[in-house]
């Protein structure tokens, strides 16, 4: 494992500059990648505080840890009005080579990270590699997931799916106070621009997270809790108009707080929408399913479930999203979204859990049926990009997917009532969350005992639905290669756990040309 970026874990600065936010990279080109740190100029200069003055910042690129072959140098200026985050885009990189990197500032170092750039777009790549991961709630446990991808030296990138960070304050989520493994900062919700920086902030204090940004490059995208719970375009579940602000000072805030403290490049309009490539093998698009979706339906309410007029993705974006599918040229279309896309019906779940998926899920709880805030909640949509699937005859379509605190693999038809006979035309990877509360932790029993029956349930109602795991806590490791794409579930010991051991649960793959999942005979070699 690399050392951590930024050495520091506690909360105060030595006199003079420094990197207590550790370092990272993200948005990996094939000539290119986005550089991150924040300097902290100052023992008051805390995020969200607005204090400290500017600091010039240096930043190095090398061939070697030891930067004995430096490629690229420049320097940045770290000021309070960008919370003293600093970036560097970096261009003229050799595509597919691994490089490190550092920061200076006064007379701090940064440790050197490592980062990777993607293949040429025109290289027969043989194989791409990422971790995957979802929904770090800091409150329900330790970052495990994030300390064991940091340890594997075989890939690409680590793709974010989403909630990052959480909003509530300390209590607030999880369910129960009793669940709180450690306290989080600020201790209230987070509402405004310095609540929402301080939230990122103590975040990037984890020597996990540090760990991680310091050995892969990070491909994210924002879900709902990077601003408030079941955010839509015009406000979220988990805002007060009025009492709270305006939701469009809230979302503002939060935006900023977001591109100023990971390692995205923010598309145009400032979404996290946006497209990478790796080689001839495979595109990634990148979705925002929060920005420009309508407010969410009431449970059973299927004449809005299924109006034209409501939209999930926005017009512009789904368009976008259509268009790149139908001009790849790559084996393989993965598509980030972070809500799943696979209908999935509830309703032979036993009626004594129907309550706690409901409170797991953030949604009514009065008959649960569908989880109105995912895909199932604006059909016209997903009907509209599944079809479009179909009729361009798109093939090798990976859904890659978070959000639901739960692990699936799924076959994805268009008409989900007469599959298998309507043949799927994508599949989709979701995978669990690295902390956020699941089913056993609603209901406070142990792991894979009252779950086994709401599991058989959803699998008996939903053909499609080929595994599924509703207890654990993890990540999951995507292997593409020109044959296959195949996922490994990997799950945590104990997430309360901070030295938590993790092992492989199941794997799953689909091969070229099918749209089918099935089992993997093992795990890929780490």
């Amino acid at each position: 494992m690399l050392p951590l970026a930024g050495g520091a874990t506690g909360a105060h600065a030595a006199e003079g500059p420094s990197f207590l936010h550790g370092v990272a990279s993200g948005d990996p080109l094939p000539d290119g990648v986005l550089l991150w740190t924040r300097v902290t100029p100052s023992a008051d200069a805390v995020p969200g505080s607005g204090k400290g003055g500017p600091v010039t910042v240096s930043w190095e690129v090398a061939e070697d840890e030891g930067f004995r072959k430096v490629v690229a140098r420049g320097t940045a200026k770290a000021e309070a009005a960008s919370d003293h985050t600093v970036k560097a885009d970096v261009r003229g990189l050799s595509p597919d080579t691994s490089y490190w990197f550092r920061f200076s500032a006064g007379n701090a170092d940064s440790p050197a990270a490592r980062t990777r750039t993607a293949p040429a777009e025109d290289a027969d790549t043989p194989n791409l590699r990422f971790g995957v991961v979802s929904c770090a709630h800091y409150e329900a446990g330790y970052f495990s997931s994030y300390r064991h991808l940091a340890a594997r030296s075989d890939l690409h990138a680590v793709l974010h799916l989403g909630d990052y960070i959480y909003e509530y304050g300390h209590e607030g989520y999880p369910l129960r106070g009793a669940d709180t493994v450690r306290t989080v900062q600020p201790e209230h919700e987070t509402v405004t621009l310095a609540d929402y920086r301080l939230r990122h902030g103590h975040t990037k204090l984890d020597p996990d997270v540090q760990a991680m940004h310091a050995a892969h490059p990070l491909v994210a995208m924002w879900d709902d809790h990077e601003f408030a719970n079941d955010a839509w375009s015009g406000g979220a579940e988990n805002h007060t108009e009025g009492q709270e602000g305006t939701w469009a000072d809230r979302r503002r805030a939060a935006q900023q707080a977001y591109f100023e403290w990971m390692p995205v490049r923010p598309s145009t309009g400032g979404t996290t929408y946006r497209r990478l490539r790796f080689g001839r093998l495979a595109d990634l698009h990148l979705l925002d399913l929060r920005s420009f979706r309508d407010e969410q339906a009431s449970i059973g309410d299927g004449d809005v479930i299924d109006d034209p007029d409501r939209t999930l993705t926005g017009r512009k974006q789904l368009d976008w999203l259509k268009s790149g599918l139908s001009a790849s040229a790559s084996r393989w279309r993965m598509v980030g979204t972070s809500v799943m896309i696979a209908p999935i019906a509830f309703g032979a779940v036993p009626a004594h859990l129907l309550g706690p998926l409901a409170e797991l899920l953030g949604i009514p709880k009065e008959g649960l049926a569908v989880n109105v805030d995912q895909w199932d909640g604006y059909t016209d949509d997903r009907r509209e990009l599944l079809t479009h699937l179909r009729d361009q005859h798109i093939d090798n379509t990976v859904f890659l997917t978070g959000d639901i605190h739960m692990a699936f693999a799924n076959e994805v038809p268009v008409k989900a009532a007469t599959y298998p006979e309507d043949a799927p035309v994508a599949t989709e990877f979701v995978v669990t969350s690295v902390t956020s509360d699941n089913l056993d932790d609603v209901l406070n029993v142990a792991p894979d005992t009252v779950s086994s029956v709401a599991e058989a349930a959803v699998k008996a109602t939903n053909g499609h639905v080929r595994w599924l795991d509703m207890d654990s806590h993890g990540y999951g490791v995507l292997d593409v290669d020109s044959e296959r794409a195949h996922m490994d579930y990997f799950v945590l010991s104990d997430k309360a756990d901070r030295d938590a051991t993790a092992e492989v649960r199941r794997s799953y793959r689909t091969l070229s040309g099918t749209q089918r999942l099935e089992k993997a005979d093992g795990p890929l070699d780490a």
